[in-house]
């Protein structure tokens, strides 16, 4: 750079020496020699001089400095023709090629972004000293990720044509270790309970895998201002981080850590109250506050409180409020918390706006919405209208954004953008299942049909289990109230000896109208009315209480069925949710008329409640209970018993082997109509895996049995009633994944009571489900 710069000064002083007797002049002309690649009038940019200037020494050796600064030219040399100015132009060299190695830990892409951010990227004009502060930057990157051992060598190559090559290559070195984690200070906390909130962690079993006993510098800076709230949270409200000092040990394998703390007293609450214009009732806003006299002081319940406040205001259409807390503190170890309240104007949606919807219609999307244009801007139903389209299950993600309208300060707007994922498929496929064998399937299956929202599906599946063929077609929106009404249709041949239970076949054809009543956002009353007749083949070797049960009841069956079922559904997802609830109650009759009348109920829960703020350590509950019985004076039909084992009941045992069995030859499982399943089960992040949202794994516990009330002559371990002794547990891991061809569900597990007569399964599969 000095030897440029040098050679520029020669070139002034030379114009200078050589014309001062002649200046100023009027520039007649200005010619470029030199240039390749650097268009003229980037060059007439950077140079202040134009034809029919009047030009001063003073001012020409400005410009020539001004032109060189721009960073295009290794030289500038001005020469004059008379009243002409040439300027001698040497360009830089263009940096042809980029090449990186070494790198494993950053990726390529990544290194390449931040040289482009340095100011270095292929095809621009080379300049040596950004290189030089490339390595310096790139250094900083590893160092931040606890790579002391990094080296960073940088080779200029020279090609044809006034190009270069940059050679970055890379030693990423290996990340340091903690060896030691010392906090100093502490009186009211053990070390061991501080160091337990960081998330860098002393070498122990589990590091190899969370490597969280390597040192970077954004998992200090996080540890930091956990040790902090940890403080603020329980009344230190003095806490202070004196210093944090990380040394590293001269091989730079290792790491030091040493924390000074000043802790200070600990402060409880006086006082709690609220100033300002209260456009909401005083107790209303009192109601909301997370702080109480007498507690003790914690910064997130005071912003917890401040949060609330903010949310409540809005709810009232105040969505500009502003709401302050002041701490004030007292000599006597107290303090008072006041929160200034300015809600500003109420405001008012003027034009809601959506966007990613490529397939599905607007009104598809915004009949779900709560908030209406030119309506009262509140929280509340923004936040609602964003639950009801996650809840449809046409959209992958919904993100909603509230933006002030210019020059207004009541008024905003509102846009949802969506991003729409295949709510339908086409599928010809062959499976397998360890409980139906080889599966065929072809269907149609879309809840949303060409964007309509409205639910269209047919289905053709074989195996050996079962032969259907299906139709259903529903209308979620029949009324503009969201009443729903649905039909359907269907043939099946259903082979029980196959699906592991007694020796017998049925054949079904039937079909309904059903109609569904929102009675709220998450609650949901259904109401159907169908016919079926099915039809009962028996084997030489079918027990004798099913050949009893035709000979009393006949082999052909009419029945008229009534249905009746609620739904109350606070899951936040469709698929592996992390959060809520979910329960369901389903009645269904066969009503007096039918060949058979009899009736059946199940009710199903599910809970799911998060762990860690991430929501993927979580803990979750699930439960089903049924119960079936007769009507008239038939027997209720034995086609109509529960089953439990598999991977959909109680894992760890065979396909529908639990309960009572029909004593025939093979002393197959019968079923029975009193069914008790329940779960537990503890969901974690899937290990070795990159996109997490795929998959789920988790341990569980199992417990389940089918009980009867009517045990049959000839029947085993069958015994009139619920005995709840007879529950059956297991335990074990289960894996989900969402394969490009549907879920696919894999369970190990290990029977903990099962009885000498019970067939049990370690490895259990299906595609088609998930847990």
């Amino acid at each position: 750079m000095k030897r440029k710069l040098g050679l520029l000064l020669v070139s002034v002083l030379w114009v200078v020496q050589a014309y001062a007797a002649e200046f100023p002049f009027t520039v007649n002309d200005i010619r470029l020699e030199g240039l390749q690649r650097v268009e003229p009038g980037l060059v007439f940019r950077y140079f202040p001089v134009n034809v029919g200037d009047r030009l001063t020494q003073q001012r020409l050796s400005d410009a020539t400095r001004e032109l060189f600064a721009s960073g295009y030219f290794d030289d500038v040399d001005i020469l004059r023709d008379g009243d002409d100015l040439i300027l001698s132009l040497h360009e830089r060299p263009s940096l042809a090629l980029i090449r990186i190695e070494g790198n494993k830990f950053i990726k390529e892409e990544a290194l390449r972004d931040g040289l482009k951010q340095s100011g270095v990227q292929e095809g621009d004009v080379f300049r040596r000293s950004a290189v030089d502060q490339i390595r310096l930057d790139l250094l900083r990157v590893y160092v931040g990720q606890g790579r002391y051992g990094a080296d960073i060598k940088t080779e200029v190559e020279s090609l044809s044509g006034n190009r270069v090559a940059l050679n970055v290559n890379i030693t990423e070195g290996r990340e340091a270790t903690i060896q030691h984690i010392n906090i100093v200070g502490n009186t009211r906390f053990s070390d061991d309970e501080l160091t337990e909130l960081f998330s860098l962690k002393l070498p122990n079993f589990w590091t190899f895998y969370t490597k969280s006993d390597r040192y970077s510098r954004e998992k200090m800076s996080g540890d930091l201002e956990r040790l902090r709230s940890h403080y603020m949270d329980r009344g230190y409200i003095n806490f202070d981080i004196e210093s944090a000092q990380v040394s590293i040990t001269p091989d730079k394998k290792h790491v030091y850590i040493t924390i000074n703390i000043h802790e200070g007293e600990r402060f409880s609450v006086a006082d709690v109250s609220v100033a300002g214009d209260l456009v909401v009732p005083r107790e209303e806003l009192e109601a909301l506050f997370r702080l109480k006299s007498g507690d003790t002081f914690s910064r997130q319940a005071m912003t917890q409180t401040q949060e609330n406040l903010v949310r409540r205001l809005g709810d009232e259409g105040y969505m500009f409020a502003n709401v302050s807390p002041v701490p004030e503190v007292h000599d006597d170890g107290t303090l008072s918390v006041r929160y200034y309240i300015e809600p500003g104007k109420r405001t008012y949606v003027r034009r809601i706006s959506i966007r990613g919807n490529t397939l599905t219609s607007d009104e598809v999307v915004r009949r779900e919405l709560e908030q209406m244009e030119a309506g009262i801007a509140t929280t509340e139903e923004i936040e609602r209208s964003k639950a009801r389209l996650e809840k449809t299950g046409y959209f992958k993600s919904v993100n909603v954004e509230t933006r002030p309208v210019p020059g207004t300060d009541d008024q905003v707007d509102l846009e949802y953008t969506i991003e729409e994922q295949p709510s339908g498929q086409f599928t010809a496929s062959i499976g397998f299942s360890d409980s139906e064998g080889i599966i065929f399937q072809l269907g149609i299956e879309q809840d949303n049909f060409l964007g309509t929202g409205r639910k269209f599906g047919f289905n053709l599946s074989n195996s050996s289990t079962l032969t259907e063929y299906s139709f259903n077609y529903t209308n979620p929106y029949y009324t503009v109230d969201g009443v729903s009404r649905g039909f359907n249709a269907y043939y099946r041949e259903r082979d029980f000896d196959e699906d592991d239970v007694s020796s017998y076949t049925t054949n079904e054809i039937g079909g309904g109208v059903n109609f569904g009543y929102p009675i709220n956002d998450y609650q949901r009353l259904s109401f159907g009315l169908g016919v079926d007749l099915t039809e009962i083949n028996l084997y030489a070797d079918t027990a004798d209480l099913i050949k009893d049960f035709v000979a009393d009841e006949g082999d052909n069956y009419l029945t008229y069925n009534l249905n009746v079922g609620w739904s109350d559904n606070h899951l936040n997802r469709g698929f592996f949710p992390s959060r809520g609830y979910a329960q369901g109650v389903s009645f269904d009759l066969a009503v007096p008329g039918s060949d058979l009348t009899y009736y059946r109920t199940n009710y199903n829960v599910k809970w799911y409640q998060p762990i860690d703020d991430n929501e993927v350590w979580i803990a979750s509950l699930r439960g089903r209970a049924g119960f079936g019985d007769s009507l008239g004076d038939n027997e209720y039909p034995f086609y109509r018993h529960f089953y439990a084992g598999g991977l959909k009941s109680v894992r760890g045992y065979s396909n529908n082997s639990l309960g009572p069995t029909d004593g025939g030859s093979d002393d197959d499982p019968f079923g029975g109509n009193v069914l008790l399943t329940g779960s537990a089960e503890f969901i974690f992040p899937t290990p070795f895996v990159g996109d997490k949202s795929a998959w789920r794994t988790l341990v569980f516990l199992d417990a389940g049995n089918v009980f009867s009330t009517d045990c049959k002559t000839g029947q085993k371990n069958c015994a009139d009633g619920v005995d709840l002794g007879e529950l059956r547990y297991s335990t074990g891991l289960g894996l989900s994944w969402l394969t490009p061809i549907g879920p696919l569900s894999i369970a190990l597990a290990m029977p903990l009571n099962d009885g000498p007569d019970d067939d049990t399964e370690i490895f259990q599969f299906a595609l088609g489900q998930t847990f």
